[in-house]
């Protein structure tokens, strides 16, 4: 196992720590040694499958018991979480989507690297990512049932707090979204501010291009899962398209922030770089052709 803190807190974040082995992606090759650097990445997968595994709306977790390592104090002592959780574990609770696309990142980015296909299948890592699939796919769900009433929410979080970013509105549910556009909610940003918007569109699409290049993965382990991961992230690009792109009345047709499929939306200033689709691409290059955009 490699545990790894941001080094202000003792906690591990899925997020963080896989961005942080992602700068020496660079150096990365194959290396059965247990004191190489493919080392460090297969123990950080491995870790990080345990974690989705126990927790997947997670997004900070404490250290192993088995690293001998003092636990750091919980996000906030009050936070009321559903479903419950294990604070011996759990660090922090914010759902985030772009944490579960974290792992992914990270499973490609040693993959890629490395084109160690067997090492996949030695331990968790499959059924973190049914876990995750899981997860994600109650989280399609919208907030109303087709005769009108308030489904029950898969995941719900409050906190005490002065700040209105650091909690979820409507008793821990966040703000409505609609059913059947394919995109999957986050409760929170990678900021840890809570979503105006839970369809949060960047981690919509950093989450579908992380499962198609981690299909290639599984493909070896369980063809029929392959083929789900394959499915769910066309159907999460489907959805960015139809429910992400908004019109804006100076810059023209451009991805939103944050959707609820109703059609309110939230434009932030700012460039997000995703390797997202082939058909963005041509379209940009097209206008540019044209002397647009």
């Amino acid at each position: 196992m490699t545990y790894i803190t941001t080094g202000d807190i003792n906690a591990m974040w899925l997020r963080d720590s896989a961005n942080q082995l992602q700068t020496y992606k660079p150096l990365l090759k194959a290396n059965e040694s247990r004191s190489s650097l493919a080392s460090l990445f297969r123990g950080a997968i491995n870790l990080q499958a345990r974690y989705v595994v126990s927790s997947p709306h997670c997004n900070a977790f404490q250290a192993p018991a088995e690293s001998n390592l003092t636990a750091g104090v919980m996000g906030s002592p009050g936070d009321m979480v559903t479903p419950p959780l294990a604070w011996n574990v759990v660090h922090e609770c914010k759902y985030e989507l772009d944490s579960l696309a974290a792992f992914l990142q990270l499973s490609h980015d040693y993959y890629s690297a490395t084109g160690d296909a067997a090492f996949f299948a030695r331990h968790s890592w499959a059924e973190a990512v049914d876990t995750l699939l899981v997860t994600a796919a109650e989280l399609q769900a919208g907030t109303y049932a087709p005769d009108g009433s308030v489904k029950a929410s898969p995941y719900r979080f409050q906190r005490s707090s002065s700040q209105g970013s650091e909690t979820l509105w409507n008793n821990g549910a966040g703000n409505p979204v609609r059913a059947g556009t394919g995109l999957v909610r986050s409760a929170f940003r990678p900021s840890d501010d809570a979503c105006v918007y839970q369809l949060f569109v960047p981690a919509n699409m950093m989450f579908s291009r992380y499962l198609a290049a981690c299909a290639v993965i599984m493909r070896g382990l369980n063809p029929k899962t392959a083929d789900r991961m394959q499915d769910f992230a066309e159907a999460i690009r489907k959805g960015v398209e139809r429910h992400g792109r908004v019109r804006h009345p100076v810059y023209g047709d451009m991805y939103a922030y944050e959707v609820d499929g109703f059609g309110s939306h939230n434009l932030m200033v700012g460039i997000f770089f995703f390797f997202f689709s082939r058909g963005r691409d041509r379209r940009e290059k097209g206008r540019g052709e044209r002397g647009g955009g």
